[in-house]
């Protein structure tokens, strides 16, 4: 297997969306501007190239244990646009963590862009804890561009944990998800999302809550700064008796602008379906106590909004 290659800008954005100081222990595959940067295997874990299009092939056996698989992307050079398909095979009772995410350095004037479609294949009994940081920086005219595709198929029993996460830099985002959710198994989400600038990010899910006992809950929660602008558009689907929570809790500064549009559908009587959604701003009250603390206005917002966040 080839080694991580990395040059210094590269790693720095390894360490902002995968928390990585080093290579992981376990099955990871590096990409770096459209190349594979690195990559390893486990006994329980393969990871192979697909052969008709750009992407891998995740495959963990069952009755895995304990181990992580790290698929994280960078790219560094300007005007890079790719699309990357990875499909994830998780045998039955497997219990393992999924790091991905991509980070884009943009010091030029061409857009760079990065499109993965993810599709999680899981079988009975498997869990997987499922984290995706999307991070932006570089001070060139180009933009920093990230779209997302999630897939989710849970059959019976099996539960996922998806957290997304993008804080800072990226400049246009459009994040979909779909899942199909089976018999008792259970579809988690949280999304931590900011905006600033002119930066816009358009978040939609649909979940399908198909056999009884399945379970489904997304919530999110931002922050739109300046002049950015967010859409949250989530949709719960319920076609047999089942539980189903959608929230959107947003915080809206200066000029941003916030669209939450939950929907719910209930196609069986026994299909139990809530939603929430609320927008506002930083709360006068909050930003006195932190300032009678000795904090700036701006440090008080900062604190408030690093918590809210968590």
């Amino acid at each position: 297997m080839p080694k991580v290659q990395l040059d210094e800008i590269q790693r720095r954005l390894i360490r902002e969306i995968a928390d990585l100081h080093d290579i992981p222990v376990g099955a990871y595959n590096f990409r770096a501007n459209s190349k594979l940067a690195g990559r390893n295997t486990t006994a329980n874990i393969d990871i192979t190239s697909k052969e008709d299009k750009s992407g891998i092939d995740i495959r963990v056996k069952p009755g895995t244990k304990n181990e992580s698989v790290h698929i994280p992307v960078v790219i560094s050079d300007t005007g890079i646009n790719e699309t990357v398909y990875n499909d994830f095979y998780i045998g039955e009772n497997a219990d393992v963590l999924i790091v991905a995410g991509c980070g884009i350095d943009n010091c030029g004037s061409q857009n760079s862009e990065h499109d993965g479609v993810h599709r999680f294949f899981l079988e009975k009994g498997a869990h997987v804890r499922y984290v995706e940081k999307h991070y932006g920086s570089g001070d060139g005219t180009g933009q920093r561009i990230l779209n997302p595709v999630t897939e989710a198929y849970l059959e019976e029993g099996a539960s996922m944990e998806m957290e997304m996460e993008q804080i800072k830099g990226v400049d246009s985002t459009v994040r979909s998800t779909i899942a199909k959710v089976g018999k008792d198994a259970k579809l988690v989400v949280k999304e931590r999302l900011m905006t600033h600038g002119n930066q816009t990010a358009i978040s939609t899910y649909q979940i399908d809550l198909d056999e009884e006992g399945a379970n489904g809950d997304v919530v999110s929660r931002s922050v739109a700064r300046d002049n950015s602008y967010q859409k949250f558009d989530a949709k719960i689907t319920g076609n047999a008796p089942c539980h189903g929570h959608t929230e959107c809790d947003s915080i809206i500064m200066d000029n941003g602008r916030i669209l939450a549009v939950p929907g719910l559908e209930a196609n069986d009587i026994d299909a139990e379906l809530f939603h929430e959604a609320a927008i506002g701003k930083i709360a006068g009250d909050q930003l006195i106590k932190l300032m009678t603390l000795g904090l700036s206005e701006a440090e008080a917002e900062e604190q408030i909004i690093n918590g809210f966040l968590r």
